[in-house]
């Protein structure tokens, strides 16, 4: 072989051998970013019950998320608060302490034990002849908590506390009162929904032997109509979309990640940041494709971006909850080497950013002026 031939031959070698490598490369550059083993040598475990069950108001409770938007969607017929008894059974069959059903299931209350509000609800007063017990309200509950798609409701005044508050077996109570929501995120109340929650007030009184006093319709639904009118011009949901620059991740690498960060599962591609107020909603959310979290190899699926979002009339102005979504995304991004952009994708400079935060002040101030403040039970079944 001449020297010629020789040259050529290891040319061509060097070249194949740069080639290869070179694939190779560039194939473990842009696989999907995995997540790091933990000290015992596996990936980080996430627990059966946070991956199936999302965070609810009232602890983890299957069927019920506590989410007011889920629970809007899930139309009101999650599990009775404090019992699994339905309507038109008997009033000896439930058990001491066993809770009337509500048309906002999961929703935590506080200290406070009233839902209905003369500023979101048209309310009905029942008026009864004597005292009727617990057992008897439950047993003559409607079937469905909802008319169309608002939620309704029923308390009655507890003789003993005398406080507002869902029907309990066992308890005695002086009076009661239903109401129906004016407004939410589907819109305001129109004539057929209050024909529909008058119809389960009169069911209701009947049954118990009352006599329900009705607001007037015409009046309610121009109510419903104002309130929607200003809840649409004061809502707000905002979000970040944190999109990799170069490498994709993988659903668990985020997950890795985004735990570090304080956030914790809430479902197949979902996880939050957690309030700092017990079973108050999550301030944070953190969305991406949940078909490739459920993946049968997740660390194989690609993920280009992921969808960090504030609900910000579900939470207080107190949690600063803005200033908790930049500096997350702005982690993330650093730890993950994404950027920050909007929802189409465009990346967003600081000039951007900057004022959205001036801008959501003087909305807080805004809500609170209407009694609505951002975070409190009001706003958070207004905008569900």
């Amino acid at each position: 072989m001449s020297n010629f031939q020789l040259a050529l031959v290891i040319t061509f070698g060097v070249i194949l051998v740069l080639y290869v490598g070179f694939n190779t490369w560039s194939a473990r550059r842009n696989e999907p970013k995995k997540p790091k083993p933990d000290e015992a040598g596996g990936p980080t475990p996430v627990s059966e019950d946070d991956a199936r069950f999302e965070p609810g108001f009232d602890g983890k409770v299957g069927g019920a998320t506590g989410d007011p938007v889920l629970d809007a969607q899930l139309g009101g017929q999650g599990p009775r608060l404090g019992g699994n008894l339905g309507g038109n059974a008997s009033a000896d069959a439930f058990p001491a302490g066993t809770v009337a059903r509500s048309g906002n299931p999961g929703t935590y209350l506080g200290d406070r034990q009233q839902i209905l509000d003369a500023l979101t609800d048209a309310i009905a007063p029942v008026l009864t002849d004597g005292i009727v017990s617990g057992n008897a309200a439950i047993a003559a509950m409607p079937s469905s908590f909802r008319a169309g798609n608002k939620a309704f409701n029923i308390e009655g005044m507890n003789q003993a506390t005398q406080t507002w508050e869902l029907p309990k077996a066992g308890e005695r109570y002086t009076g009661f009162q239903a109401g129906i929501q004016l407004a939410n995120r589907h819109g305001p109340m129109n004539e057929i929904e209050f024909s529909e929650f008058v119809g389960k007030v009169q069911q209701f009184a009947d049954t118990i032997g009352a006599s329900p006093d009705l607001p007037d319709m015409l009046q309610e639904v121009a109510r419903a109509r104002e309130l929607d009118a200003f809840a649409s011009e004061h809502d707000a949901q905002l979000a970040f979309m944190l999109r990799a620059k170069r490498a994709s991740w993988s659903p668990g690498y985020v997950a890795q990640v985004a735990a570090k960060h304080g956030f914790v599962p809430a479902g197949p591609g979902r996880m939050v940041m957690p309030s700092s107020i017990a079973q108050m909603p999550a301030i944070l959310a953190l969305t991406y494709d949940a078909q490739a979290a459920l993946a049968d190899d997740p660390d194989q699926s690609a993920l280009r971006d992921v969808l960090l979002s504030l609900d910000v009339p579900h939470v207080s102005r107190s949690e600063a909850p803005f200033d908790k979504m930049r500096a997350a995304a702005e982690a993330l991004c650093a730890e993950m080497d994404g950027v920050i952009c909007d929802q189409n994708g465009t990346p967003l400079p600081v000039m951007v950013v900057d004022p959205i935060a001036q801008d959501l002040e003087n909305l807080y101030d805004q809500l609170e002026e209407r009694e609505l403040a951002a975070g409190s039970l009001a706003a958070r079944r207004l905008f569900s």
